[in-house]
């Protein structure tokens, strides 16, 4: 039968928690706002599986270009292309740089 190849595929490390820090979101998560225009930085936040965005994307920058309910759309550059993502807030942090 051959291997699944399925949305968590290879992603034991990168969507798992600190031993100490396994909690679910914080509540200021959901009152913060970005505006359009605005750089983030997308992390995954792996207790929250609703609006997660594939692996590939976890560490990337994006722009935000709207927003569609409470998610917001993220563009980002993927090698020379450019990706659009509709992700939840509880994975994205602001980015400064």
């Amino acid at each position: 039968m051959p291997k699944s190849k399925g949305f968590r595929y290879k992603s034991r490390d990168v969507l798992t928690k600190p031993k100490g820090s396994r909690q679910g979101p914080n509540p200021e998560i959901y009152l913060r706002e970005f505006k359009v225009g605005d750089k983030v930085a997308i992390k995954i936040n792996p207790a929250v599986h609703k609006g997660m965005p594939h692996r590939r994307y976890h560490g990337k920058i994006g722009e935000i270009l709207g927003k569609r309910g409470r998610a917001y759309v993220v563009g980002v550059r993927l090698g020379n292309k450019q990706k659009i993502l509709t992700i939840l807030p509880d994975h994205l942090s602001s980015w400064g740089g």
